[in-house]
């Protein structure tokens, strides 16, 4: 299988057999400008919606028949778990709720936390399960920051972790970069391109952390 990183919190994971799942995609232009990614060119089979707001849940930009889940459900072939979370640290008073979505696409289970705001219970933790690949926010401000995504990392223990929803040269939001979250860490892999492949028997054995290119 393969995972593409739009940019922002956005991914696109292709099957082996040629299925689509698009996680979170945003509106291009939206929040003034501040989402300066371009349109998202994936055609999907499933998309998969963690919140409600324009820079996750833009799914008009996409022509055809597709399923679009916000909650757990079947669609398209896929199981897919969802397990609810909040947007901040105020038991969503502030920004509201959120799904984290877990699926498993040709045998590797992937786990998307959307803009997940706060730290997650060992209960929560123990309900994710085993994951291979986590797409973690980074950014901070409005989703967990730095540190609270290595720690979540260091819990959930994923074969490997890719970073999201931090300040890009597309991105406006006044967040942090990458780099706040990469720093001192010696498992970091930073890849000149959008897209990996990944095979359920050939996953690291200790996690490592992806820095992919935004595609768009």
């Amino acid at each position: 299988m393969k995972i593409r990183w739009n940019g922002h919190a956005s991914f696109s994971l292709f099957s082996d057999d040629g299925r689509c799942i698009v996680i979170d995609p945003y509106e291009q232009g939206s929040f003034g400008g501040a989402i300066g990614y371009h349109a998202i060119d994936s055609k999907p089979d499933v998309v998969l919606v963690t919140h409600d707001h324009q820079d996750h849940n833009y799914t008009d930009q996409f022509d055809g028949q597709f399923e679009i889940l916000r909650d757990a459900g079947h669609a398209k072939g896929f199981d897919v778990a969802a397990f609810d979370a909040f947007h901040d640290k105020s038991q969503g008073n502030d920004r509201g709720a959120i799904k984290m979505f877990k699926v498993d696409v040709d045998g590797v289970k992937i786990c998307h936390v959307g803009d997940l705001g706060h730290v997650l219970s060992a209960e929560q933790i123990a309900g994710l399960g085993d994951v291979d690949v986590l797409m973690v926010p980074v950014g901070g401000v409005f989703t967990i920051d730095a540190n609270e995504a290595t720690d979540l990392i260091e819990r959930l223990r994923p074969k490997i972790a890719i970073p999201m929803h931090y300040k890009t040269e597309r991105c406006g939001f006044e967040i942090a970069g990458v780099e706040e979250f990469t720093k001192g860490k010696s498992n970091v892999k930073t890849l000149d391109t959008d897209e990996i492949e990944l095979f359920s028997d050939k996953l690291p054995g200790e996690t490592e952390i992806l820095v992919l290119k935004h595609r768009l």
